[in-house]
């Protein structure tokens, strides 16, 4: 007997990145976190909160955190909604506009979350095929007609970027939804923003975890048109931002200069890395983002082989056992100490 609606019972939930035990010594580039800290303002924000803040239920659409956001973007607050992370928000967007007979459409290999979402729903999905350069298949994303369609830029795994001219074709001729999931967007060199004053069916999707160094806060917002974000409010959980979250996160998202400081290191580790393992024999998709791609097909060593070697030596990334993936290893760039511990580890698996 089984107490689940069928969806749940034949589904396979979604698989997080491997979380360490605390204190274990591993060099951590499976994940894609920041390797450096959360902003100085950020941190003197959260050690000063007061009993009374942590009393009182939050404001429900963390207006703080809105304000804030306005302030750093230039976008006006009630284009802005929170969540907590931009999973949240992905939750919302399929909660609110999908269900069977009205599908959910992107490009693969992506982030698998948005099938695990579909599933749940119960609605049906469109994997359209990336080619093997991981260009967008605009015209297939079009042609498959989804109530929403996610595309992810810079996507993961690839680490791939979406040139905004491509985005907006999209925008121009779908029907439905277009979220365009910019989690790792504070490491690329052109985002899609403007877009969602010039298309109301298009939101922008970015988070707090990467690019400003608190994915532990689980802090993500979503940019649209008003009328847009009204029906997502709708199915949203009544208090989803804690006062925590908003007020560390309004004064990080505050701190550009910061973030920027450390996104500008994590660029130039990541064209360093890129070198060392080309040099090493592997191919290495351009990437936009916190992490790269790195193909072993090449390589005496398989990919699954390289991950289980590099966990025993204490060194965690990312290997997704399925297909165009299987004979790749997504590296998430840390600091130059990690980094020349990875290339040197793998150098020496190699030789």
């Amino acid at each position: 007997m089984s107490y689940f609606r069928p969806q749940i019972d034949a589904m396979s939930g979604y698989v997080p990145g491997e979380q360490p035990s605390p204190g274990t010594k591993v060099i951590k580039l499976n994940t894609n976190e920041n390797p450096y800290p959360p902003s100085p303002k950020a941190m003197a924000v959260l050690q000063q909160l007061s009993p009374e803040q942590l009393r009182r239920y939050p404001h429900p659409m963390a207006e703080q955190f809105r304000i804030a956001a306005h302030e750093a973007l230039g976008v006006p607050p009630s284009w802005v909604l929170v969540g907590n992370g931009s999973d949240d928000l992905l939750t919302m967007i399929v909660r609110a506009c999908t269900e069977p007979g009205r599908s959910i459409v992107y490009p693969a290999p992506t982030y698998v979350l948005y099938q695990t979402l579909a599933d749940i729903q119960g609605t049906e999905t469109i994997a359209v095929p990336y080619p093997d350069n991981y260009t967008l298949p605009v015209d297939d994303l079009i042609a498959a007609k989804g109530a929403v369609t996610f595309v992810a830029s810079p996507n993961s795994p690839s680490g791939t970027l979406v040139p905004i001219q491509t985005l907006e074709k999209l925008a121009q001729n779908l029907d439905g939804v277009l979220v365009i999931d910019e989690a790792y967007t504070d490491f690329a060199q052109s985002h899609a923003l403007p877009l969602v004053r010039s298309y109301d069916n298009v939101i922008v999707l970015r988070t707090l975890s990467k690019g400003y160094s608190l994915a532990g806060l689980r802090l993500g917002f979503g940019i649209a048109n008003p009328d847009l974000l009204a029906g997502l409010i709708k199915v949203k959980d009544s208090y989803n931002v804690d006062a925590i979250a908003c007020l560390v996160g309004a004064a990080a998202i505050a701190d550009n200069a910061y973030k920027n400081a450390n996104a500008d290191k994590i660029k130039s580790e990541r064209d360093r890395v890129t070198s060392a393992l080309t040099d090493l024999g592997f191919y290495v998709f351009p990437s936009q983002a916190n992490f790269i791609l790195a193909d072993a097909s090449k390589l005496d060593m398989e990919a699954e082989s390289l991950y289980k070697e590099l966990k025993e030596k204490g060194i965690l990334v990312r290997y997704f056992n399925q297909p165009r993936l299987a004979d790749k290893l997504r590296i998430t760039i840390g600091t130059p100490e990690e980094n020349q511990a990875l290339i040197d580890a793998i150098a020496a698996l190699l030789d």
